[in-house]
């Protein structure tokens, strides 16, 4: 057994968690699953299975570890890279083929043929329109600077529901899914019996709410994870974290994913068709522990809340059910009254320090928050601030909610 095996089989038995180890950063290189089939572990996978006509790669990994990547699929294989799947198009899961365009040129090789959902090339072309815009973004949500690519590896083939071709004897059924993105790529090997769902399962809660990109679609993704639990898959090399293997593993990590995204979906729904104010929904609508303590559906990443405010802007817009907000003042000119009105920003924000002491950060935050507005230029302010954001961002689980609370602490 491997690295990646046997952190896949520590995770499944509770003898390590995402909440130490987070799926995102698990960088344990390449393994082989069964005699022409590999599985890389790295930020975005990648998985490999050499066909009599050369290599297809499902997924082809993220711009800054293509160069590693590269070489250990070359370690594993020589064979030339044939074709290549996107299953979305994000920039983690899509940009990790250059290096194996550069060998096929130097060697005269045809290069490999890209297969994708349609609606890819339009997201390339929205990332190109929103660089400035995905860098901050990338900046608050992971704590680095790095620079937003604008040149893409555009798919040769598209297709609109379903694809299957057959490459050296093996045979890729590709599934569209709206879910994390609209142009969702689940793939099924039924020959091996090997399932590649992409991003539709990471080993966390589903990131389904981000709060910080555009929309996703929870109850498709939940119909697209029951029709792949029907499967038999034998093993799932998911888009991140490890594999699962034995069919009744991958079944019920499926169905329990559906479950969650089910339970969310309903019940924000009915309250929304009862005429509730989002706020309302989102301290009422709970995702059950019995599932979010399982070992690949906690909210290390994403989390629950975020998910029913996704679903909120899917089905009722941008307006929340509070008139003050349908248009409302300044910021700064709403914090200086209210300032005003306490007996200043300080009176504020020792509040707030006071709350965030007590552990009810998000009433903390409010208040740190109108302070520093009404009184940016306040050393004390801005410090009282930065701590309880700080505080905030150590009390939450996931790593979206930590950027963020983490961001506003650096005053970014």
């Amino acid at each position: 057994m491997g690295k990646v095996s046997e952190l896949a089989e520590r995770l499944w038995t509770g003898d390590d968690s995402t909440e130490g180890l987070h799926p995102f950063t698990v960088l344990l290189g390449l393994e082989e699953f069964a005699p022409g089939l590999a599985f890389l572990s790295s930020f975005a996978n990648v998985t490999a299975v050499e066909t009599g006509a050369g290599l297809v790669l499902i997924d082809t990994g993220s711009f800054f570890l293509a160069a590693s990547n590269y070489t250990n699929i070359r370690e594993w294989s020589k064979a030339p890279v044939r074709t290549a799947v996107y299953t979305h198009g994000h920039v983690d899961h899509a940009f990790g083929l250059g290096p194996f365009e550069s060998e096929a040129r130097e060697r005269g090789e045809s290069l490999p043929e890209v297969l994708a959902h349609e609606a890819v090339p339009d997201r390339f072309e929205r990332y190109r329109r929103t660089a400035g815009y995905n860098e901050h973004i990338n900046a608050r949500q992971f704590g680095m600077a790095t620079k937003w690519p604008t040149d893409y590896r555009m798919p040769d083939v598209t297709y609109q529901r379903e694809l299957s071709v057959e490459v050296g004897g093996e045979r890729f059924e590709l599934h569209h899914a709206r879910g994390e993105t609209d142009d969702h790529t689940w793939v099924w090997m039924p020959e091996r019996k090997v399932l590649c769902p992409g991003d539709l399962f990471i080993w966390a809660s589903p990131n389904c709410g981000n709060p910080q990109k555009v929309q996703r679609y929870p109850r498709d993704w939940a119909l697209a994870l029951r029709t792949m639990s029907t499967l038999g898959a034998e093993t799932m090399f998911p888009g991140h974290g490890p594999p699962i293997v034995g069919a009744e593993r991958v079944r019920q990590a499926l169905s329990e994913t559906a479950e969650l995204l089910e339970l969310l979906h309903d019940r924000t729904l009915e309250l929304m068709n009862q005429g509730a104010r989002l706020n309302d929904i989102l301290h009422e609508v709970k995702a059950p522990e019995r599932l979010l303590t399982r070992p690949y559906l906690r909210p290390v990443y994403d989390e629950p809340e975020f998910i029913v405010r996704n679903l909120w802007r899917l089905y009722g817009g941008w307006y929340d059910g509070n008139p003050s907000h349908l248009k409302p003042a300044r910021e700064v000119e709403l914090a200086r009254e209210l300032a005003a009105l306490s007996g200043g920003a300080a009176r504020l924000v020792d509040r707030a320090q006071e709350l965030s002491a007590a552990g009810q950060h998000r009433l903390a935050c409010h208040l740190a928050e109108t302070a520093g507005l009404a009184a940016p230029d306040d050393a004390a302010v801005r410090d009282a601030r930065s701590n309880v954001y700080r505080a905030r961002a150590e009390a939450e689980t996931s790593l979206m909610a930590k950027g963020v609370y983490n961001a506003a602490a650096r005053g970014d």
